[in-house]
């Protein structure tokens, strides 16, 4: 299940949008940041066409206090080296729009508190398509609840100099893929290396993806104490490098050192795998020599 505590993509991504006093502000923030107005839960939280199925559906509920509504658009984004990610209109070499080929209903919702409600995902005119991997997102925009007609708005106080009214707009975008044809993607692991600066231990790597479709999985990361001792010390799943990227560099927190964890000796064994929901396969592995 996607939780997001206001809402949060990727992979990953979300917007936040603020009316100020007329002039607006845009900034795309980190799957990290959280804003706690509104809740909203959207299961699964992405979408593959790649077998004979037609149609998904999309779980949305609403766990916050207040009815929220949302309007339900297909925007496309291209994902940087660093795994953030770009709003485009026009695909560039290699990448392919998969908008065209979707329909989505209904196109807004409205949910009351705990209330939930599908929306329907269904494959359009996808006969003609070249074998390769299509993409573009769902995006669920929230809409502002307008006050009732002959409503006062709150009187400003006379001692401040400028009045300043936030209206935020919060949106989740999930990723939408299709795939025609036969996968040729291959993924390997390369560039490791650990940095540790005030007992605080940094894994750098870089994933290296080739074919014609993009990848997806879950990374862990063992210490391997000189004894032989095997010690979980870090992951971070849903990591995707999407076509037509080749790279896709990453910095992992590992855990703080102590017990047999010493980072200064064995080595670190590093794997990429499919996500632990589906038929887990390894797709890449690592191993860093720690001196």
């Amino acid at each position: 299940m996607f939780k997001l505590k206001f809402l949060r993509e990727l992979p990953a991504f979300s917007r936040v949008i603020y009316f100020i006093s007329g002039f607006i502000l845009f900034s795309v923030f980190s799957s990290a940041t959280a804003i706690a107005q509104g809740d909203l839960m959207i299961f699964p939280k992405r979408v593959v066409f790649d077998g004979p199925k037609r149609s998904y559906d999309l779980n949305l509920a609403n766990t916050g206090k207040d009815t929220a509504r949302y309007a339900i658009s297909i925007i496309n984004y291209r994902m940087k080296e660093d795994g953030s990610f770009e709003e485009i209109t026009e695909p560039g070499a290699g990448e392919n729009f998969a908008a065209d080929y979707l329909r989505l209903f209904p196109r807004s919702v409205a949910l009351a508190p705990n209330e939930s409600q599908v929306v329907k995902i269904q494959l359009n005119r996808t006969n003609q398509l070249a074998t390769g991997e299509y993409r573009s997102h769902v995006y669920f925009r929230s809409v502002p609840t307008e006050k009732p007609l002959g409503e006062k708005e709150s009187t400003p106080n006379k001692d401040s100099a400028i009045s300043v009214q936030l209206i935020p707009i919060f949106g989740i975008s999930i990723p939408v893929i299709i795939r025609v044809g036969e996968s040729t993607a291959k993924v390997t692991l390369s560039d490791c290396s650990l940095e540790i600066e005030n007992n605080i231990s940094r894994l750098k790597m870089t994933l290296n993806r080739a074919g014609n479709m993009s990848v997806y999985g879950d990374i862990t990361v063992n210490h391997i104490s000189p004894k032989g001792k095997i010690t979980r010390v870090g992951i971070v799943k849903g990591l995707a490098v999407y076509t037509p990227n080749a790279i896709r560099r990453i910095q992992l927190l590992l855990d703080k050192p102590g017990g047999d964890i010493d980072y200064r000796s064995g080595k670190l064994y590093i794997v990429y795998t499919t996500p632990a929901d589906s038929k887990s396969a390894k797709l890449a592995e690592a191993e860093l020599v720690l001196r």
